[in-house]
């Protein structure tokens, strides 16, 4: 134990000063666009402090264990992190993450930046990160599988066509269903195309209102059941994940997947990708499917929002930090090499941007993101999360009749402390 303590002491010591001997900020980050991160990095070090870049796992949940695990041992070395906004709020609640004085606050939420961003970095009526970039989902598709089909893509489709399309014209389609958080945000945008929410009154805590037994949710696990059964499944459904479904766009005769933004600068020719002009011209986007017909749908809703370390010992470095990394010039940078799209409205009316993507692309994603369905906002979203994803994984066993009422109890233990994820 002794040793192990010297080991944490002496890392720390490390990671406190850089070669230069100046100050180091560690930035903490997921894995898009790590490369631009990388060099915003390397742009927003001054004089008096150095950003280096720590790299967080590929995963929303994994992400959030480890930086919890950090703060929790009031590690000084956290000191900026990239966080998904469903986060925001536990990290808050907890003492994790600093409150942003005026002074900064109203540099990183101002009147530029979508209210739908700038909302998930407030909590307790206090402001504790800087919205960075803002994300949803589209469908994509290969017009040459819709076109066999006959499926009419200028018009709003639902789950169930394009299921029945896919298998019909000897496609698939892709979606996340492994165990961990993009199984939660298929899910909550289901529930919520259908009219409900999982949960409600959520500033209640632990007394929030478990929703999810309901007709909403019953239509939710229908979808998700009408595609397990469907021969338009792909192979890996129950393990599927962001990046495992993007293979199939090209393969035979290809997909309908529901993905995020950066979706289109992945097949984008160029930069020693395989992928042809031919192919990228029969690369399609529309509106996210409907749960049920005559009901709006409701895009997934995510992005990164930065936060700083609460036990950081230069608050105002963080803050400086933070600001810089999260600025338009830095939106626009993830936007036209990375497809993630930015929190500001004048990024999206940059001329950088309109270079980057067709304008009706743009207006899909602003679109989407406007009409969105933000997870639950909680203080508690990971235990939320966590039995969601229990009571509906394998998305093999999902059943309308079961797994709604079952998720409800099960949620409603979980919160009351009576049962454990």
């Amino acid at each position: 134990m002794a040793l192990a303590a010297a080991a944490v002491v002496a890392g720390g010591l490390l990671s406190a000063c850089g070669e230069s001997g100046k100050p180091v900020l560690n930035w903490y980050i997921n894995p898009d666009g790590q490369d631009t991160l990388t060099q915003l990095a390397a742009d927003c070090s001054t004089d008096d402090y150095d950003i280096q870049i720590q790299l967080l796992p590929t995963g929303a949940t994994d992400q959030r264990t480890q930086l919890a695990r950090r703060l929790a041992a009031s590690d000084s070395a956290t000191n900026l992190m990239s966080l998904d906004p469903v986060f925001v709020p536990e990290f808050a609640n907890a003492g994790w993450i600093a409150e942003w004085p005026e002074e900064w606050a109203s540099k990183v939420v101002d009147d530029d930046v979508l209210e739908g961003p700038a909302d998930t970095v407030r909590w307790d009526d206090g402001v504790y990160a800087a919205p960075q970039w803002a994300n949803t989902q589209v469908l994509w598709y290969r017009k040459s599988l819709a076109e066999k089909a006959g499926l009419d893509m200028s018009q709003p489709v639902t789950w169930q066509q394009v299921i029945d399309a896919a298998a019909e014209g000897g496609g698939t389609v892709g979606v996340q269903a492994d165990r961990y958080e993009a199984y939660m945000v298929w899910i909550n945008s289901l529930v919520a195309g259908a009219g409900g929410d999982i949960v409600s009154d959520t500033e209640a805590g632990k007394d929030a209102q478990v929703d999810i037994d309901s007709q909403a949710g019953k239509d939710a696990a229908a979808v998700i059941q009408a595609l397990a059964d469907s021969d338009a499944a792909q192979p890996d459904l129950t393990v599927s994940r962001e990046g495992t479904s993007l293979p199939f766009m090209y393969d035979d005769n290809g997909e309908f997947m529901t993905n995020w933004t950066f979706v289109y600068k992945n097949y984008e020719p160029g930069d020693g990708k395989d992928f042809t002009q031919e192919q990228f011209d029969d690369l399609g986007f529309a509106r996210y499917p409907r749960t049920v017909e005559g009901e709006e749908s409701r895009p997934p809703v995510g992005g990164i929002d930065v936060a700083v370390g609460a036990f950081t010992d230069d608050l105002d470095q963080g803050f400086e930090a933070a600001t810089c990394v999260s600025n338009a010039q830095a939106q626009q940078q993830l936007a036209a090499n990375d497809g993630l799209m930015p929190s500001r409205q004048s990024v999206y009316d940059s001329a950088e941007l309109k270079d980057a993507f067709p304008a009706e692309l743009l207006s899909l994603f602003q679109e989407s993101l406007d009409a969105g369905a933000p997870r639950p906002k909680s203080a508690y979203y990971n235990l939320i999360s966590g039995a969601i994803q229990a009571s509906w994984h394998s998305p093999r066993s999902v059943d309308p009749d079961t797994t709604p009422a079952d998720s409800a109890a099960y949620l409603e233990a979980v919160l009351r402390g009576e049962a454990l994820l």
